[in-house]
């Protein structure tokens, strides 16, 4: 995957601005994603809670913005889905990063990475985790 993260990161680099969105225990990984960008790059990068688009941020999408939506398959992926379609309906090309094997996700986007599926309460502290059985 390095060639391809590669390439994307050097398509990337030439613009202005970049919005991570992501939902649930992902928006963290947005906020911090954002951030890091922001660290690397000296580019401006925001991490967007991808259930408030309507609330202002939406009105950045268009084809010259680039995106970067995480959506995984957990209790959120539907409503993810969601807010991946209001940003195709602005004409925005987001790059995905789902689920390995996430056949139905990947048409959805512009391109995509794939990383292995995990319990979502492993993104947190381990003291907020409840594992059923």
């Amino acid at each position: 995957m390095n060639e391809k993260v590669n390439d994307l990161a050097k398509e990337l680099y030439k613009q202005k601005s970049l919005l991570v969105m992501g939902r649930g225990y992902n928006f963290a990984t947005c906020l911090e994603g954002a951030l890091k960008i922001k660290e690397l790059t000296y580019m401006h990068s925001e991490g967007i809670l991808a259930g408030e688009l309507k609330h202002g941020p939406l009105a950045l999408v268009d084809k010259a913005m680039p995106v970067l939506m995480v959506i995984t398959r957990d209790k959120v992926y539907q409503k993810c889905v969601n807010a991946l379609q209001q940003v195709k309906s602005r004409h925005g090309e987001p790059i995905l990063i789902l689920n390995k094997d996430d056949v139905e996700t990947q048409a959805m986007g512009k391109s995509y990475i794939s990383v292995p599926h995990t319990i979502d309460c492993l993104q947190v502290k381990k003291s907020r985790c409840r594992l059923s059985s």
